[in-house]
């Protein structure tokens, strides 16, 4: 038998089974049928046989890799007391997912958003990332995003042990996950049994980045873990993990309509046209570093006291050379003159079109971003007769710097310019002649972004105590508090220069063009040569800081809870749960800088505090061993995001409304009341039948809309983030997994790992007025069907990925909501361990090259960006001991 491989039983599959077939096209409902029929009818054979025998026909499988993931995963599910879904990697780095966020999107009712090819963050049963709550190790972790997303990429597979989704609520977690919770979990040395040393190394190649001239599409990525137990009472755990990054691409972007009273009336109707604002080609070429370290030592001096110190840090540093064209002014046509030439119109807007007069520049740049997340935090556990206390003291802090230097070449002789960005059509775009000639390029100017400055401090402690109770019912009685101190600020800079030199060599300039894409070729240029020649080098002193966007929020937390366990029959069946309280009270204050009528900007602090009770409470009933029904009823919150709570205004007085726009620090939290219900039915050793309903009833919203806004006394109309209505969300979700132990004996080394989530909501979020988007995340449709293989040394998984469309964020700018269009990913991996010590894989993800498309305003004709990243080949070295 394999060292370290996991073991799991099973009878003897009858003659008629193991000669059964399965024809070709049954569908996992039909699937489902058959594993329950088998598994009925071999409980009602064992049920007929001797109890003392009951175990005497046992086979012994051997589990490892994927499959041993999935069955510890059930285990966890099945053994939890509220509604939750799991991930585990007991063997380190057994998951086929390069970070946890691959792992995250493929479990029920979970999606994610691409960032540069790579999944990033979560959404949970139709509500976005705003509205789910990560944790490590259970604790609150600052992030380097400007809310309080955690980017779950930052996170290596490779040092993770498990996942625990916390989809119900329950008093003892911690208040801000209306979605739900999703816990990361890191190792716990003393009780790991897995290899001591776990290193992988290997290459990986980008493929749509081989067709992008002067860069390498060929990355790498390794990793080393070593768990090392000093004795029974002592154990530490030390990993790290190296990523580079050559994940290139090209893009086409829309810039948005004029759908205003300025726009034109193209084909004499009366009504008016809505144009394209512009558009604009680009090409990134990344350079990415990805790097990420943890330390763990555990310790049980005695058989009562248990202590955990731990530390993790993850950086990734950021560099894009950027090739892009802008095509401008398409929207600003009022009705005169022949400015399109030919267009045509979808749904009222022109998609698609010729425009006679265009105004060409080409963006040669560098985007440089730093990030940072570092975690530490002391656990000690103590416990004596009926009581268990457990102290913990975390810190939490993350960094974010950026910066985009660009050099902005104009095209003097305008072109015509043809698009086509129709629903349903892959978008194109072209010009007539040769914008690009030497003679035609000038240059305009150099532009800075940054560098922009983010940082995220978190400090917090928790007591929990439990007292195990003597009653029949009532098993035991856990209470706790926790305080919290969070400050996130941000700072932004810019700058431009004046060029010492319009004009170019042509030596210094090549073109290039993009295979798959239609559009036309783009600048290209050593970007430090071209500035050193245009402006004689970048020069940061001239950089100002931007007042408008500098804000600084303190939060500072305190919750309390109490939570009755209890174990009993009901109408005699077995009914085990909790039923508890928590209340959480939050003290913020913003400050930031305003400005009145375009004056000078001064600064301004604003304070908010609210206090929520919030009741919970769990029942799992045990219809039959191996069959569990559980419900959960909880009010929940979610605070708001960091970055709205900024007191930042920018204010009018002179008309006859005052108006303004900015932040809202007054901001109360998202609520929700909640129903979750989940029938479970295990029945096979690593099989599943689940069906789940939830309601969730949105009590409170936040979004970005026009509302009076009360300021020192004088009601302004504001653009700014407000609290409002919210409404339903209800779904349902079915998962089914199984190995195919109905089948023949080869076949039986495959299985099937399957879910689908339906969800529907009257939720919308506040813009545009007249056609408002559908609430950030909700995709009415999410499925994963993964077909997997496991036997003697070699493991498979052919993964399937679908969500239809739903609402994102793209960006850090909330202002800009768009629609992802429905996506279908597919995914291989094939891993082949040679022997105890040394193992293979090979990967290949986003087999279809499924491209990203997102649009504006709720139109599907409105193309807010269009991106192919290619396959990602990976083959990399596993070795163990």
């Amino acid at each position: 038998m394999r060292k370290h491989a996991q073991k799991v039983y099973f009878r003897p599959i009858t003659a008629r089974l193991a000669t059964a077939r399965i024809r070709g096209g049954v569908s996992a409902l039909a699937l489902c049928a058959v594993a329950a029929a088998f598994a009925g009818s071999a409980h009602a054979q064992s049920a007929a046989s001797s109890p003392s025998g009951a175990n005497d026909d046992l086979q012994e499988i051997v589990v490892t890799g994927l499959r041993a993931s999935l069955r510890d995963a059930l285990d966890q599910k099945r053994n939890t007391d509220v509604v939750s879904e799991a991930i585990s990697a007991k063997d380190i780095g057994q998951l086929p997912d390069v970070t946890i966020a691959e792992a995250l999107v493929r479990l029920p009712g979970l999606n994610g958003t691409r960032d540069r090819g790579n999944e990033s963050q979560a959404v949970i049963r139709g509500l976005g990332p705003r509205l789910a709550f990560g944790t490590v190790d259970g604790r609150e972790v600052a992030s380097s995003e400007p809310d309080r997303n955690i980017r779950y990429e930052q996170y290596p597979s490779e040092l993770l042990t498990g996942v625990q989704v916390y989809k119900a609520q329950s008093a003892d977690l911690i208040a801000g996950g209306i979605a739900g919770t999703v816990n990361l979990q890191t190792i716990q040395p003393l009780d790991y049994t897995g290899p001591q040393f776990v290193g992988r190394f290997g290459a990986v190649y980008y493929g749509a980045a081989a067709d992008l001239p002067s860069y390498s599409p060929v990355g790498y990525r390794g990793s080393a873990t070593y768990v090392g137990k000093i004795n029974d009472k002592v154990a530490f755990a030390l990993g790290g993990t190296v990523q580079q990054q050559k994940n290139g691409y090209a893009s086409i972007q829309g810039w948005g309509y004029n759908a205003g009273a300025d726009a034109g009336d193209l084909n004499g109707d009366g009504v008016k046209d809505p144009t394209p604002w512009g558009a604009q080609t680009e090409v990134t070429r990344i350079d990415e570093l990805r790097k990420g370290a943890l330390g763990v030592i555990q310790m049980r001096p005695t058989d009562n006291l248990e202590i955990k110190v731990d530390a993790f840090y993850s950086q990734f540093h950021i560099v894009e050379n950027q090739n892009q064209q802008w095509f401008q002014n398409w929207g600003n046509w009022d009705g005169t003159g022949t400015w399109y030439k030919s267009y045509t119109l979808q749904n009222g807007d022109v998609a698609a079109g010729t425009v006679g007069y265009n105004y060409l520049r080409n963006v040669i740049a560098r985007y440089d971003q730093k990030n940072s997340v570092f975690n530490t935090g002391t656990n000690v556990k103590w416990t004596a007769d009926k009581w268990t206390v457990t102290g913990d003291v975390s810190y939490s802090y993350a960094n974010r710097d950026n910066v985009w230097n660009a050099l902005y070449i104009d095209s003097t002789n305008p072109v015509d310019s043809t698009f086509d960005f129709r629903d349903g059509v892959t978008p194109t775009l072209s010009v007539v002649g040769n914008p690009l000639a030497n003679s035609n390029l000038s240059v305009a100017q150099g532009n800075n972004t940054g560098p922009d400055h983010l940082r995220d401090s978190l400090g917090a402690g928790r007591l929990d105590v439990t007292r195990d109770l003597d009653s029949s019912v009532l098993k035991a009685f856990d209470f706790g508090l926790r305080i919290a101190d969070r400050t996130k600020w941000y700072s932004a800079y810019n700058w431009t220069q004046t060029p010492t030199s319009t004009t170019i060599p042509s030596s210094m300039l090549s073109t290039f063009t993009v295979p798959g894409y239609t559009m036309p070729a783009l600048l290209d240029g050593d970007f430090d040569s071209l500035v050193n020649k245009t402006l004689g080098g970048l020069n940061p002193s001239l950089a100002t800081e931007d007042l408008s966007q500098k804000w600084h929020v303190n939060e500072k937390t305190q919750e309390g809870y109490a939570k009755l366990r209890y174990d009993t029959d009901l109408f005699g069946v077995p009914v085990s749960g909790n039923v508890g309280v928590r209340v959480i009270h939050v003290d913020t204050d913003s400050s930031a800088f305003q400005s009145v009528n375009g004056g000078p900007y001064t600064p301004v602090s604003v304070g908010n505090s609210y206090t929520e009770p919030l009741p919970s409470l769990n029942m799992n009933f045990q219809v039959a061993p191996d069959q569990t029904l559980r419900l959960g009823l909880s009010q929940a919150i979610s605070r708001p995001p960091l970055d709205e709570l900024r007191a930042s205004r920018s204010l009018d007085t002179t008309g006859n409304t005052p108006t303004g726009s900015g932040g809202n620090p007054k901001l109360q939290p998202y609520k929700a009341k909640q129903i979750d219900l989940s029938y479970e039915w295990y029945f096979r050793p690593e099989a599943l039948v689940a069906v789940a309903g939830y309601y969730k009833y949105l009590d409170s919203n936040v979004g970005y809309k026009t509302a009076v806004q009360d300021i020192n006394g004088v009601p302004y109309q504001m653009i700014s983030p407000f609290n409002g209505s919210g409404g339903f969300i209800r779904g349902a979700e079915f998962t089914f997994q199984t190995p195919f132990f109905f089948l023949p004996e080869p076949l039986q080394n495959f299985g099937i790992y399957s879910n689908y989530a339906y969800v529907n909501s009257n939720v919308h979020e506040y813009a545009p007025v007249n056609n408002p988007l559908a609430a950030n995340g909700l995709a009415r449709h999410t499925a994963t069907v993964d077909l997997w293989y496991n036997h003697a040394g070699v493991e498979a998984r052919l993964g399937y990925k679908y969500h239809s469309r739903f609402t994102t964020i793209y960006g850090w700018d909330a202002t800009q909501l768009t629609t992802l269009e429905a996506e279908s990913t597919l995914d291989f991996s094939a891993a082949y361990q040679l022997n105890d010590n040394i193992g293979f894989r090979f990967q290949v993800n986003n087999l279809t090259n499924e491209p990203l498309r997102l649009y504006f305003d709720n139109m599907p004709d409105r193309l807010a960006r269009y991106e192919k990243y290619g396959q990602r080949y990976s083959f990399d070295v596993t070795f163990k001991y």
